[in-house]
């Protein structure tokens, strides 16, 4: 069994969102119904370059999607994956190859070969976690949803 909280350390997660820029989707969807084009969506909007990596479209979100992660012509970051768990050992063995720095697992992406690989090849793993989440928990966005208002009060609002 997969221990998870060698790869959701928060300050790993802090690290890796302050420092990456160019983000590659790995999965990133064409339909906007799907949480990777939330994703890839609400980060293209916070100022980061999304490379879209689907085989099955030429282009996502305005960008030029490539068919794997060798494909991509400049350097990247971090690799987001939104692929089943069993696609992971050969998208950490790409990550590796491509000196990406770390490698973002979304929810239900668990899978211990794949996060070895990356660990071992000097990746850094964050793993069943969601990329727009953590961003918005730690970047400053969440009071879109109603949290991290900035305004702290005692007084109660409603029926009382």
């Amino acid at each position: 069994m997969i221990d998870l909280a060698q790869y959701q350390d928060a300050l790993a997660i802090q690290r890796v969102l302050h420092s990456a820029k160019t983000i590659a989707i790995v999965g990133l969807s064409n339909n906007e119904l799907r949480a990777s084009y939330f994703v890839g969506y609400y980060l293209k909007r916070h100022g980061y370059t999304v490379i879209p990596v689907n085989p099955r479209e030429s282009e996502i979100l305005g960008e030029k999607s490539y068919p794997s992660l060798l494909d991509i012509p400049v350097p990247v970051d971090l690799v987001n994956v939104f692929r089943a768990p069993d696609a992971l050992p050969d998208i950490a063995r790409d990550t590796v190859a491509i000196h990406a720095g770390a490698l973002w697992c979304q929810f239900g992406v668990i899978n211990e070969e794949g996060a070895h690989i990356a660990t071992d090849g000097g990746v850094t793993v964050i793993m069943d976690r969601c990329l727009k989440v953590e961003h918005a928990r730690y970047i400053g966005r969440m009071h879109w949803l109603g949290f991290n208002t900035h305004r702290i009060t005692s007084v109660r609002t409603g029926l009382q």
